[in-house]
This record gives structure tokens, sequence and C-alpha cells, in this order.
């Protein structure tokens, strides 16, 4: 448990997704992106409502994760590593349900105060209104960077775990935002 440091990341997950510790457990991602968001909601006093179910029973496909091919290489290889790419694509484009333009409502709104995704689906940018979901974001990448600026500065192991925890789950949360839209 003290090597894994369980306890520490559990909590601070827990604190984080607010959700209580048995979900963690026998719950899925969801169930704590969705409390976040419901919190999030009663913040800015919206509602969410309950709508049936759409879909044509399709399985939500992830990112795609490439198979790197082994061997020896003289050439040197360059490797991209985004800092929070999925999050930062939401944020940038202001990507939620919450400012998602149905197309008969388009004509309401002029041409630069939205935003035109490659598959037609239209969003309000955030200087119209900043949707629910990249201010969760927000709010989880900025805590992440807090936490580990004082990791950095931690000297004691107890704290240290404790900060590591939280970073952790800050940066499980906030990945976990996207994966949560496609499902």
């Amino acid at each position: 448990m003290e090597k894994l440091m369980c306890l520490f990341n559990l909590t601070e997950m827990a604190r984080v997704t607010g959700v209580p510790l048995i979900f963690l457990f026998t719950r899925g991602q969801q169930i704590k992106v969705a409390s976040q968001l419901y919190r999030k909601a009663k913040n800015e006093n919206l509602l969410i409502p309950v709508l049936p179910k759409e879909g044509n029973g399709e399985k939500y496909e992830g990112a795609v994760v490439m198979e790197p091919t082994c061997g020896f290489y003289k050439d040197p290889i360059a490797t991209l590593d985004f800092a929070s790419l999925y999050p930062s694509i939401m944020m940038a484009h202001n990507l939620c349900y919450s400012t998602l333009v149905r197309t008969r409502d388009r004509k309401l709104y002029k041409e630069e105060d939205i935003t035109l995704t490659p598959n037609g689906d239209t969003f309000v940018k955030p200087s119209v209104k900043k949707g629910i979901l990249p201010l969760i974001l927000e709010e989880l990448l900025g805590a992440r960077k807090r936490a580990k600026l004082e990791l950095a500065k931690a000297t004691d192991p107890f704290e240290r775990a404790v900060l590591d925890g939280r970073q952790l789950a800050l940066k499980i949360s906030a990945n976990s935002v996207y994966g949560f839209t496609g499902a």
C-alpha cells in the first residue's frame, strides 16, 4: 500500500472528482467526469437535462495509439509529446455540450462568433460563452501545475506523496474528459 501510494492517490482522486472512495473501486471513469460536470454546472447555475439515449449502438473508439517499430535507427527520430493534447484542443475550440449550436440556430450567430468542426458541428467561441468542460479543464490543469510546483519544493516524504497523488489525479481527470464526451 505504501509503495504504490494507494491511500494518497485514491484520496486525492476522490477529492478532485467529488466521488466517494468506494466509486473508485466499483465504477469507471465516466462517473468521475459526470460528478465534476454536475458540480461545475451547479456553481454556474445551470441545469443538465436528462435526454433519451440516442445512437446506433456503435461502440466508441478512442484515440489511435500506434505501435513503435523496434530496431536501430542511424538517423535521429523526432518524437512529439503534447502536454494535455486533447484537453488543450477542447479548451482552445471551446468544445462543450453547453456551447454546441444546433444547426437550426446557426443563423442566430455571427460567423466570427462560432467555430465549425471538421465533422460539421458548431460551437460558440469562448468570447461569446465559455463552456463548462473547458472551465473544468482549465481548473484541473491549473491545479496540476500548482501541485507540480509545490511537489518540486517539498522535502517531506509524506507531503511529496500527497502532492504526487494530487497531480496524478488531476492529470487523469483532465485526460478522462475527452473520452467521456465520446462515450
